[in-house]
């Protein structure tokens, strides 16, 4: 009798012990898994940095070559300058989108501008300049989509129970999605 107590205690013990391996397993598995979705969501937001900023120092190129053409428009390329600057200084997710908006929205008046000259769509450094801010702008959106996917990704790991315990425990709070813009989400204007 005195064996048998002794083998349930030990039983007992052992299987406190695989409880608690397994707990401690779990929050090992479910802590490096929120890591590694927020590291992934920070990546894809340095994405979208690093696009913006090629996207910026396109800006400059792109002003010099139109106002060459259409000299008289000097208030709209100092506006481009300002969104441009603006946008560089931006900081954070929701700063950065509105910062972004702006500098599309004058991107499309200075490309529009250029519409009407025609030897400046005929330049090859205007047409150069516009395939690689066409390729940019491509960049851009894949970053963003990326980033967007990582967030949901992770939002929904830190909301979901019982993952949620260890998110609130360890400090990780969901992240804001790259909105876009109420224009951006109609149908795309072709001009030909």
């Amino acid at each position: 009798m005195w064996a048998r107590r002794r083998y349930d205690r030990a039983m007992i013990v052992w299987v406190a012990l695989a409880v608690v391996g397994l707990i401690l397993l779990w929050i090992a598995l479910g802590f490096n898994g929120l890591v590694a979705l927020r590291n992934r969501a920070s990546n894809g937001w340095s994405e979208i940095d690093v696009q913006l900023r090629r996207r910026y120092d396109l800006i400059p190129n792109l002003v010099q070559t139109v106002q060459g053409y259409a000299a008289h428009e000097r208030e709209l390329f100092e506006d481009v300058a300002k969104l441009r600057s603006a946008a560089m200084g931006a900081k954070g997710v929701d700063e950065q989108a509105a910062a972004d908006h702006a500098v599309t929205a004058g991107l499309g008046r200075l490309l529009a501008v250029a519409e009407n000259y025609p030897d400046l769509k005929a330049s090859q450094n205007f047409l150069a300049l516009q395939e690689e801010l066409t390729g940019t702008e491509s960049k851009i959106a894949y970053a963003r989509q990326f980033y967007n996917d990582q967030v949901m990704k992770l939002n929904t790991k830190i909301q979901k129970f019982p993952t949620n315990l260890l998110a609130g425990a360890f400090g990780f709070t969901p992240r804001q999605f790259f909105q876009a813009e109420d224009a951006a989400r109609g149908p795309v204007q072709a001009r030909f």
